[in-house]
């Protein structure tokens, strides 16, 4: 195996059309768990399909790192930026380090992480972001009618734990109702030492005639030490009254939820 030659782009999404050309890439599975320890190698598969109807896409693989900001949203950055980086630890085969598939024409890549013989470091999870961009921009016109050239890229999330990460532990720090946007604004942590993903699901309760509404559960994803702000709207339709809204994390089995109550009046 060789080190990836390393590349930078603009972050684009992970699956990408683009008007008359219809050009893109998809990837699959858009993100990768690994676990190993200091010196060992644990190697996942992802697969590339060009979803062209009529490009050949010549295609590159580099990497980058990325974390959450305090809203959930995704941040990029170039390689071996952050603390918990692992884009260093990250290989592919040297014939997968730059490809080209013909419309409909899908490849498997090999990735492998293997963590240094020396690491000693305290983070117990580790992250990076495995891009496939495309190479040959093709034509296209734009919606003005401007004849343009157009690139893909795709992005692969790649999550590494040492074999000792494992607890899972959200907090709700805080809930309150903001009267001016109509939202309970909710306020958690995570408290483990590895990646906590789940479900928010939120009711509503007139406790002047004891109606309920409901809102569809909302997926969350967290890393170990992020403080995340999620500002849930009122229901449309919602009647005037005083509420009591119950939110409930659910992040794993029946002892892995975090529950929160408020109550509130809505004038």
């Amino acid at each position: 195996m060789s080190r990836l030659s390393f590349l930078f782009f603009s972050f684009l999404s992970l699956l990408f059309f683009h008007g008359n050309a219809q050009t893109g890439i998809s990837v699959s599975p858009p993100r990768l768990y690994f676990e190993s320890g200091n010196g060992t190698s644990n190697t996942q598969k992802v697969t590339v399909t060009n979803v062209s109807a009529k490009n050949s896409l010549d295609l590159a693989v580099s990497l980058g790192d990325w974390e959450y900001d305090d809203k959930g949203e995704n941040m990029t950055y170039a390689p071996n930026t952050l603390p918990s980086s692992c884009a260093s630890w990250v290989s592919v085969k040297k014939e997968d380090n730059y490809f080209t598939l013909a419309p409909g024409e899908k490849k498997d890549i090999d990735v492998t992480i293997t963590v240094p013989n020396t690491f000693s470091g305290q983070l117990p999870v580790h992250t990076a972001i495995l891009y496939v961009s495309q190479m040959n921009p093709v034509d296209d016109v734009d919606h003005k009618g401007a004849h343009i050239k157009v690139s893909v890229r795709s992005g692969i999330k790649l999550f590494h734990k040492l074999p000792a990460a494992g607890t899972k532990k959200l907090e709700i720090r805080n809930l309150t109702y903001e009267k001016s946007t109509n939202t309970v604004n909710l306020l958690f942590e995570n408290q483990g030492d590895v990646w906590t993903d789940g479900k928010i699901y939120t009711d509503f309760v007139n406790t002047g005639n004891g109606k309920k509404t409901s809102l569809d559960p909302v997926i969350f994803y967290t890393m170990p030490g992020n403080k995340r702000e999620m500002n849930i709207p009122l229901p449309a339709g919602l009647e005037k009254g005083k509420y009591t809204a119950s939110v409930m994390m659910d992040y794993g089995d029946s002892n892995s939820l975090e529950l929160g109550e408020l109550s509130f009046s809505y004038e």
